[in-house]
């Protein structure tokens, strides 16, 4: 079965080292944007007989509104052009948050989004999809293969090489699954603060029962997006005595002037995974990827 990896430019570097992982070809598409924002996009296939059997289109969800318009063309004229299989590679999936009405009248997107990624996709595939009250991502994305991934375990082996011995806290109490899964790789201590939230910037830590005084501290997430539950728990730790706080993340969504509020609050090194583009990338997570698209494959 002939297969290739579509990607945008934005995109290319992470996309070609998947493409590299698992011996696909790598072809971008082309993106232009109207002056009304309307988007057209051009596929590297000259015509039908050029489309492979499989399709990968690699597209991490941030900054998604645009994004999920692509996902729509692409999928339904590669359909058209006779590919039989197409898989979603999605290393960011956004609108899961949302996944229970929190006041009247709000529209729960996860099952929204969800559903149209099953019907457009034979598989998706994601790292560390921001799941609050389901246990597995086909419940969010109805279809056999919705595969979730991690990339605490890359953390980890990063954390271990950077700051040995280290304490693992999570900035808040739903960090616990990536802080854990990165203590048992590590065999460091870990625990997790706990935030009050007031507002979408508003927030407020407490710290764990954990001796923090002269200990080298590393905050670690799944996503990082205004920045100020790690700047509010930074805070707290560096108040503490923690020799430093540096925050190893699998998300660097960062938006807005989330990156200034973590530097601002004391943080040294920011960590994150190539999930979504960003300057402080330090782990690719082509092997992982590579390694749960080559089962599909």
């Amino acid at each position: 079965m002939t297969i290739a990896l579509l990607h945008f430019a934005d995109e290319a570097a992470p996309a070609r080292r998947l493409a590299e992982a698992c011996g696909f070809v790598a072809r971008e598409v082309k993106r232009h944007r109207f002056p009304d924002e309307e988007l057209r996009l051009t596929l590297p296939f000259d015509e039908a007989q050029a489309f492979p059997e499989s399709l990968v289109i690699y597209r991490s969800l941030d900054r998604p509104n645009d994004k999920l318009v692509e996902l729509l063309l692409l999928a339904h004229h590669a359909r058209g052009q006779g590919v039989s299989r197409l898989i979603l590679v999605a290393p960011y999936l956004a609108y899961m948050r949302q996944d229970i009405a929190f006041h009247a009248g709000e529209v729960v997107s996860q099952g929204i989004v969800g559903g149209f990624l099953a019907e457009l996709f034979d598989a998706v595939i994601t790292v560390d999809p921001h799941l609050h009250r389901i246990e597995r991502l086909d419940q969010a994305i109805p279809i056999a293969h919705a595969i979730a991934l991690s990339g605490a375990p890359r953390l980890a082996e990063l954390i271990a090489e950077r700051r040995p011995g280290a304490l693992l806290l999570g900035p808040d109490e739903e960090a616990l699954q990536w802080v854990a899964q990165a203590a048992e790789i590590t065999g460091f201590d870990h625990a997790t603060c706990r935030k009050v939230r007031h507002g979408d910037r508003d927030v407020e830590i407490h710290l764990p029962g954990i001796p923090v005084t002269g200990r080298a501290v590393v905050l670690m997430d799944d996503v990082a997006s205004s920045g100020h539950t790690v700047a509010r728990a930074a805070e707290a730790l560096l108040a503490a005595g923690a020799a430093s706080v540096d925050v190893a993340l699998t998300h660097a969504l960062f938006a807005g002037d989330a990156l200034a509020a973590i530097r601002n609050a004391g943080v040294g090194e920011i960590w994150s995974t190539d999930c979504i583009r960003h300057d402080s990338n330090a782990i690719t997570m082509a092997p992982v990827l590579a390694e749960a698209l080559n089962t599909l494959a």
